[in-house]
């Protein structure tokens, strides 16, 4: 840092400029977990200003997750989704794909390849899926792939019922906690195949599974944890116990945990206690009031987006900056909550002060 002593002759006086700012600070990355009623639709948009999708929700609806979608790119001002992932061939994930691509410009859609379910609605939505590939690029990804978003690492850690074999930098580590883990059913269907990413910016780490059932998760993290600590956990499979074993979270050893669930789907009990028990976790934030879970499994209502059963679609924003810091936004109320860097107590901003 330069300071320069200016001196005016004529004044005879000398004053100490301002330090020069090294450097513009870094631009954050932000995530939009957007309401799609139990779907998944993450909106990823890198400093760069280049966007990623995961998922897209639902059909149907009168296109409601599609302009859900619009509108919260509108937000985070883009016009065009520059990478889709869809984690696997559910109409909760892929449905929506017809009616966002005649909405918005999309660059490249990626997945796991062919659909491997044999199931009519699993068919009838990856043909309607199958008919956007050829009006944009695609490809098929593998684990240990990266996904180009520039500034930020966007690692593939399962794909197609495969999953990373060798340990990420800084992981490793052998997992206690597999030996207590009841050993889960083989799962047929498209969630085990889901597409699943690890992003990291500096050093804030996202980790979004898709539908990964417990087996599968379970391979990512036992008998040794492939995968290291995550500052936010996105809960796998909209928090329904099929997924989400407590070898898998707790090991993540989350800061923030967000549930994309439904108000009548996804944020089972069960999985809430897992969650909210884990070591280390600060908050858990919901995209919905869980309705059959009742008050004792549902964080405080400043925390979840969506309280009421028939919703506008509220979405949950994070931002980050590269310092492992990261801000939660309620997009409903404003409310607002700083995640400072390493077990520094966490800020609150009041709903008046916030801007989402």
């Amino acid at each position: 840092m330069i300071h320069r002593l200016i001196c005016r002759a004529a004044l005879s006086v000398c004053f100490l400029l301002a330090p020069f700012a090294s450097a513009k600070a870094a631009k954050p990355l932000e995530i939009y977990f957007i309401d799609v009623e139990g779907g998944q639709a993450t909106l990823i948009v890198a400093p760069s200003g280049q966007a990623m999708l995961v998922d897209t929700g639902w059909p149907g609806f009168n296109g409601r997750d599609a302009d859900r979608i619009v509108a919260a790119a509108r937000a985070a001002g883009i016009q065009r989704i520059d990478e889709v992932i869809i984690t696997h061939y559910h109409r909760d994930h892929v449905g929506g794909a017809p009616q966002l691509a005649a909405r918005m410009k999309i660059g490249t859609f990626r997945d796991h390849g062919p659909n491997q379910e044999d199931s009519a609605v699993t068919r009838e939505d990856y043909a309607a899926y199958e008919k956007l590939l050829p009006k944009a690029r695609h490809v098929v990804v593998k684990p240990g792939d990266r996904i180009p978003l520039k500034g930020v690492d966007v690692r593939v850690l399962t794909a197609a019922g495969e999953h990373i074999t060798r340990s990420l930098p800084g992981a490793g580590e052998p997992n206690p906690l597999c030996a207590s883990e009841p050993k889960p059913p083989a799962d047929p269907t498209e969630n085990a195949r889901s597409v699943g990413i690890l992003l990291t910016y500096g050093s804030f780490r996202f980790i979004d599974l898709g539908d990964l059932t417990k087996q599968k998760e379970l391979e990512l993290v036992c008998p040794n944890n492939l995968v290291g600590t995550v500052d936010v956990y996105l809960t796998t499979h909209h928090g329904l116990d099929q997924s989400n074993a407590t070898a898998i979270v707790h090991a993540l050893h989350p800061r923030v945990a967000i549930m994309n669930n439904g108000a009548r789907k996804g944020g089972t009990p069960a999985v809430w206690q897992i969650v909210h028990d884990s070591p280390g976790l600060e908050d858990l934030w919901q995209v919905h009031y869980a309705v059959e879970s009742g008050r004792e499994h549902n964080v405080a209502e400043e925390l979840i987006a969506n309280p009421e059963e028939q919703c506008a679609g509220h979405y949950i924003k994070i931002s980050a900056p590269p310092d492992g810091s990261f801000t939660v936004i309620n997009s409903r109320n404003g409310y607002t909550k700083t995640y400072k860097q390493a077990a520094t107590p966490a800020a609150v901003q009041s709903p008046a002060s916030a801007r989402p």
